[in-house]
């Protein structure tokens, strides 16, 4: 089973738990209520903003959302660990079955996190639109392999294997292959509390 699809089941124990409604989680999430519900039905990959105004509405970080046995030393991946979930995004705020971004985590079941660090795959998209993402915290890129297209405000970086970016992530930003080849970045997401 893929992360995405107990992401949403994930999503609502946390809620029921705080004994909280899917409305009260919408006004404190500043999302719509229509997306937490298509959530947590799994009708829905969403992009990773909607996932860190939840995990703040919730009042928990990223990472609680993405994983729920957290350890508390250190965790080690390793290139051919079975046991970390794949998060799909297709960039966008609908549900999608062409995801455009496969985030595998890298500090998966870490407890207590302020960094999420990824490798994130990167397919080629055929919209031309940006679909930016907002969100509190800052973020890091250090590109792999393939050519990476960051949209930063108005401007708008090309980056090749061995370039990174760090940006302020409350501006808003989207990143995309550069071409029609697929890419690999490592980003680092820090949201603060």
């Amino acid at each position: 089973m893929t992360l995405s699809s107990s992401l949403g089941q994930h999503i609502a124990r946390l809620r029921e738990g705080k004994g909280i409604s899917r409305e009260e989680l919408a006004k404190r999430s500043r999302c719509k209520v229509e997306v937490i519900e298509a959530l947590e039905e799994g009708h829905l990959s969403p992009s990773l903003a909607p996932l860190l105004q939840i995990a703040r509405g919730l009042g928990v970080h990223l990472g609680t959302l993405l994983d729920d046995k957290p350890h508390v030393g250190p965790v080690i991946a390793r290139k051919d660990d079975k046991e970390s979930p794949v998060v799909r995004f297709s960039g966008i705020r609908v549900a999608s079955d062409s995801s455009t971004l496969e985030f595998h985590p890298l500090a998966y079941n870490k407890a207590g996190r302020h960094m999420e660090p990824f490798l994130i795959d990167i397919h080629p998209t055929v919209s031309e639109d940006c679909m930016f993402s907002v969100h509190e915290g800052e973020e890091f890129i250090y590109v792999l392999s393939g050519k990476v297209q960051v949209s930063y405000g108005s401007e708008m970086y090309i980056l090749a294997p061995g370039d990174s970016i760090y940006y302020d992530s409350t501006t808003p930003h989207e990143v995309r292959s550069a071409s029609e080849e697929n890419a690999c970045i490592l980003a680092v997401i820090y949201t603060p509390e």
